[in-house]
């Protein structure tokens, strides 16, 4: 039987990226974002966010829509059935993790 820091160390690094944590935390919060908001809730430059978001969009976790707003590009980003259902099932995990890890003690080895 796995211990709960076992555990901790298999988790999805696509998801449990902080970046990509944040990220996908903020579209579930909202039916969509734009880049330029992303930018500036995550704090990460626009290299970095548009590095990630080809990272989820790859994964099927996020869908990213380049349109045009008057003359200005932008891009709008949503989650993915898949994401939702996969950002909620990485944050259940987390809280069950922490409760094991609470409760775990050396003894029960």
């Amino acid at each position: 039987m796995s211990n709960p820091f076992e555990e901790l160390a298999a988790l999805d690094r696509v998801v449990h990226d902080p970046a990509r944590l944040a990220i996908l935390t903020a579209l579930a919060a909202c039916r969509g974002a734009d880049f330029t908001f992303l930018l500036r809730l995550t704090g990460l430059t626009n290299g970095n966010l548009s590095s990630h978001l080809t990272k989820l969009e790859e994964a099927g976790l996020v869908m990213l829509e380049r349109r045009f707003v008057g003359k200005r590009p932008n891009t709008l980003i949503q989650l993915t059935g898949r994401g939702r259902a996969t950002i909620d099932r990485h944050w259940k995990l987390l809280d069950g993790l922490r409760k094991s890890a609470r409760d775990w003690s050396p003894d029960s080895e």
